[in-house]
């Protein structure tokens, strides 16, 4: 029970970039588990696999639409995770320190839901695929809008990397896009499409920040982002000063008389001496 309090803590206090390695790191170690129990009883696929990953048919996708968001938490293998969660962290600590840990969800979730979808429209409407089907699973795509996106923010933010020295974060995620290119030509073209469609993704919402929110992006973005209410605020402060008056004696009276008068008619309205009489309350 206390290594389980130790990682309830840990999890409680971490940020939002931790929280989605020890989530990934959990999910991954299920994975691991439910392998092992396909193998003892000799079954030829991992059930966990194939319920939450994303398939590359839409008929099968529509049997489980989850699996648009599932599937980024789900990886291969030991080394697929180990390299998404380096990434994650130091990218996405890097994150946080110029955006809020809301718009670091908002640009992991929506960065995996892009690029499944680029992944699906891949495999359905794209030539090369035309005769083939695939899974997906990874968060590659929701790191890469996060790293693209702090890449636009920021471009010339330097990184200091061994044996190579200081480079520039978009040159970082240039060669990161061009790789990915490169790659539709290999066997993990459909993997490549979805670190694309997260890239996309970190690169126009980053944009769309700079300038007036329009289109369907915007809409996406407002669902995810905690709204304000400044007008409630306010609210509360005018109703108890119209309950709990700090003058209730003659001159508030006249005073309350003078602004409901302002309200309905404007101060040009007022008398000579309404005036004066509301500039000497004022200054006092």
């Amino acid at each position: 029970m206390t290594f389980l309090h130790t990682l309830q803590n840990k999890y409680k206090g971490a940020n939002s970039v931790e929280k989605l390695i020890y989530i990934n790191t959990a999910i991954f170690v299920l994975t691991v588990f439910f392998s092992v129990f396909s193998g003892l009883y000799k079954e030829q696929t991992n059930w966990l696999i194939d319920w939450f990953s994303l398939d590359s048919s839409t008929e099968v996708y529509l049997s489980k639409p989850w699996a648009i968001i599932s599937y980024g938490f789900l990886h291969a293998d030991f080394f697929h995770l180990l390299s998404n969660l380096i990434v994650l962290y130091f990218i996405g600590n890097l994150f946080i320190q110029y955006f809020t840990q809301k718009q670091f969800q908002t640009f992991y979730f929506l960065g995996i839901i892009f690029g499944g979808l680029l992944f699906i429209l891949s495999y359905n409407y794209f030539p090369l695929f035309s005769d083939k089907q695939g899974q997906l699973v990874g968060a590659s795509a929701g790191v890469s809008a996060i790293f693209v996106g702090i890449a636009t923010h920021m471009p010339n933010y330097q990184l200091k990397l061994r044996f190579i020295g200081f480079v520039k974060l978009w040159h970082l995620a240039g060669i990161w896009v061009v790789l990915n290119f490169m790659g539709l030509n290999g066997g993990n073209a459909g993997g490549n499409f979805a670190h694309l469609g997260g890239a996309l993704f970190g690169y126009l919402y980053t944009k769309q920040g700079t300038r007036e929110n329009t289109g369907i992006l915007n809409w996406l973005i407002t669902r995810f982002q905690k709204k304000e209410k400044p007008l409630k605020t306010a609210y509360r402060s005018t109703t108890k000063k119209k309950k709990a008056p700090v003058n209730s004696g003659p001159n508030q009276k006249q005073i309350d008389a003078i602004l409901d008068k302002i309200s309905k008619s404007g101060y040009d309205t007022l008398t000579k001496a309404e005036k004066e009489f509301l500039f000497k309350q004022g200054k006092r």
